[in-house]
């Protein structure tokens, strides 16, 4: 019998992807190539970002409906399902199940996402003030997926699962190179800087503003939206430092920027993965970021790191890449270790486990499966 795959892409927006959306769009499509697969969806403006695979229309992950979501996918007759966050509802399902973590960082970052609703806002405290929730979501299971091997080991570390834990890596598009782009091959095109990322706290967006205001030769390139408070908050912070507020960038836009600048940086104290890195090394733009696991996982020995609230090391490790010879080094290597992350590897790893659920259907236990 052929294997009946759901996949929840309920969490994907409507514009413009975030972080867990284009995981989504970009896992699914790429699973699509491999076997057969339908979406699960809560408004059909989702379907702008996503692949065009079949689809099934279901209640929003933020409904009051969501612990007993599963009573709407079982009409769908699947085998296994899997959800690209952990917080599906799974109460009376009648297949395998597996979710997801990206990452432990609201666990010491407890401030949410201020996009969400107030009432999700105060929700998402409390359920990260103790480990039990996520425990108890994650046993409910069949299997946990996370996104890179530090967050596997902190699970682990934790204790948060009894399930097996498979590491099914987040990616970022193929490079393309901008339209019209300058030739770089004697080294970088311009001194400026990129930074791609939010402005909460633990982003440490101030180092990489006093980094900006030792290298005054530089321009730092701030790419996300940011509000009025916080852009004044860090110009006050340096205010010798050349910041360039791009308050959100197209992807060719963004793209562009990068081709152009000496480096990606980032001084994060925590992170889920760093896609940032990942696109910019794509591009072969050399990365300086903050020396957290994660960050060495990703750049490996292709970046260059720091201690987070080094911005003296910092621009040390900046000004190396002054050199034609460094810099072009560094890019070729940037370019070798950024296709170690790729989609089609990831869906490939997905699809074993999601065969792996299937082929046990009906038998052992961690599910609520009754046919």
């Amino acid at each position: 019998m052929s294997l009946r795959i759901v996949f929840d892409c309920r969490y994907t927006r409507f514009d413009r992807h975030d972080g867990i959306s284009r995981y989504t769009s970009s896992l699914v499509e790429a699973l699509g190539r491999l076997h057969p697969v339908i979406m699960l969806i809560n408004d059909h403006r989702q379907l702008a970002l996503l692949p065009d695979l079949p689809w099934e229309l279901v209640s929003a992950p933020t409904s009051a409906r969501e612990p007993f979501v599963a009573r709407q996918v079982n009409r769908l007759k699947p085998d296994v399902v899997f959800s690209p966050m952990q917080t599906m509802g799974s109460f009376g399902r009648r297949y395998r199940l597996a979710l997801t973590v990206h990452d432990l960082i609201y666990y010491r970052n407890r401030t949410p996402p201020r996009e969400l609703p107030q009432a999700i806002r105060l929700l998402w405290r409390l359920y990260h003030l103790a480990w039990w929730p996520q425990r108890m979501l994650l046993n409910r299971s069949d299997a946990v997926v996370t996104v890179s091997q530090t967050t596997e080991s902190l699970i682990e570390e934790h204790r948060l699962t009894r399930r097996p834990i498979t590491v099914v890596r987040n990616a970022a598009g193929r490079a393309r190179v901008p339209s019209g782009a300058a030739d770089r091959s004697a080294g970088p095109l311009s001194r400026s800087l990129v930074y791609m990322g939010s402005f909460m706290p633990y982003k440490n967006v101030e180092t990489l503003v006093r980094v900006a205001g030792r290298l005054p030769d530089y321009e730092l390139h701030l790419m996300s939206r940011v509000g009025d408070a916080d852009r004044e908050r860090l110009r006050r912070v340096a205010p010798g430092a050349r910041l360039v507020f791009h308050d959100g960038a197209s992807d060719e836009e963004y793209r562009a920027v990068l081709w152009n600048a000496t480096a990606l940086v980032s001084a994060s104290l925590d992170e889920g993965f760093g896609i940032p890195l990942v696109e910019s090394m794509s591009l072969g733009t050399p990365v300086v970021v903050s020396d957290i696991p994660i960050f060495r996982e990703i750049g490996g020995e292709a970046a260059l790191f720091a201690e987070p609230h080094d911005d003296a090391a910092f621009a040390t490790a900046i000004r190396s890449l002054e050199s034609p010879d460094e810099w072009l080094a560094r890019s070729d290597a940037a370019r070798a270790r950024a296709a170690l992350f790729d989609w089609d590897a990831s869906a490939e790893a997905l699809l074993e486990l999601l065969s792996e659920l299937g082929a046990r259907s009906g038998r052992g236990s961690g599910s609520d499966r009754r046919r």
